[in-house]
């Protein structure tokens, strides 16, 4: 198979790499982007650790290929902080304890991120639907829906 080169703008940067025709966006974000972020969790798009958005969709990334993030906007973790500065997303689950072995936790910011830009007051209910494609293993959700809430409570005063 012959490489390809991509050209793409990943949480906000001008990108080009160099990829192969079946390597998925999740293993050149990874490993030719060094955006280790988002985490294969399952490899089949069930639980979402892999969540990132393209052109303002939410997609698990194990699912989509490299090749067609050509001329997308790809937006990871890593770019939902300004700077030093947490996102109140990420402040939240520190300050609520929505992570505890975080490898679901960068998924689950995208997507409530994701969802907050979305909807900016949603409810209990609207929140566990958005972040149902998004398995965790160790806090169980109550921590999260609270952390994202207490975001978009912030969110909105700001």
């Amino acid at each position: 198979m012959s490489a390809i080169t991509v050209s793409t703008t990943v949480n906000g940067d001008a990108v080009d790499f160099i990829c192969q025709p079946d390597e998925s966006l999740l293993d050149a974000l990874r490993g030719r982007l060094g955006l280790t972020g988002a985490k294969e969790g399952c490899g089949t798009g069930d639980c979402g650790a892999c969540s990132v958005t393209v052109n303002g969709r939410l997609v698990c990334s194990c699912l989509m290929l490299a090749a067609e993030a050509e001329g997308a906007e790809i937006g990871t973790v890593e770019g939902i902080a300004k700077g030093n500065a947490l996102h109140p997303l990420q402040q939240s689950f520190l300050d609520h304890a929505g992570l505890q072995c975080g490898v679901c936790t960068p998924g689950i910011l995208v997507a409530a991120k994701a969802l907050l830009d979305r909807n900016p007051d949603p409810t209990d209910e609207e929140v566990r639907y958005w972040l149902a494609g998004n398995l965790c293993r160790c806090t169980g959700y109550d921590k999260i829906i609270r952390a994202v809430q207490s975001a978009a409570a912030q969110m909105r005063s700001a």
